[in-house]
């Protein structure tokens, strides 16, 4: 349950924007949301989801209401080579790219529209971790060095006691 659309005139950064706003929702939900989205790229995409939909309930026998997206690839085609006229008649070189859009559809899940996501933790940069590692390194250091000298305490005063004790 595929449908392709090949060298759209339209940016993939652009073209990217929409797909990641309906990319996990169930076929109507993306349907009614590309419909009330106001960008060029929301009709393209559209117009490639009815498609694949077509091609899912003619092909496969699937009804249109159990139908999730499952993947949109928007990746990057070829790109028309333009100029803007600067002074002196010269030109600044410009590419205007075309983009390569699939929608894979399948069943969705009884769960309901998106999956959650489990949140990801937050990363660190490495002059924080190194740090980390260094202060934990530092303190390891003073609780050894203290235990020692506990050590060294007890050991002073059971040996006082006992030579208190001979005499």
């Amino acid at each position: 349950m595929r449908a392709y659309l090949r060298s759209a005139r339209i940016a993939p950064k652009k073209a990217n924007v929409i797909a990641q706003m309906v990319r996990g929702l169930t076929v109507p939900a993306a349907l009614d949301s590309l419909e009330h989205t106001h960008k060029k790229g929301a009709r393209l995409i559209l117009a490639l989801l009815k498609s694949a939909v077509a091609n899912a309930t003619h092909n496969d026998k699937q009804r249109m209401e159990e139908l999730a997206i499952r993947s949109i690839v928007v990746n990057q085609a070829q790109g028309y080579r333009r100029g803007v006229s600067m002074a002196r008649g010269r030109m600044r070189p410009i590419r205007k790219f075309l983009s390569h859009i699939e929608i894979v559809l399948g069943v969705a899940d009884s769960d309901g529209e998106r999956s959650p996501k489990s949140p990801r933790k937050p990363r660190t940069p490495k002059s924080e971790k190194t740090s980390e590692k260094t202060s934990r390194n530092a303190k390891s250091a003073v609780q050894k060095s203290r235990s020692q000298k506990k050590t060294d305490v007890s050991s002073d005063s059971s040996a006082s006691s006992a030579s208190s004790v001979s005499s």
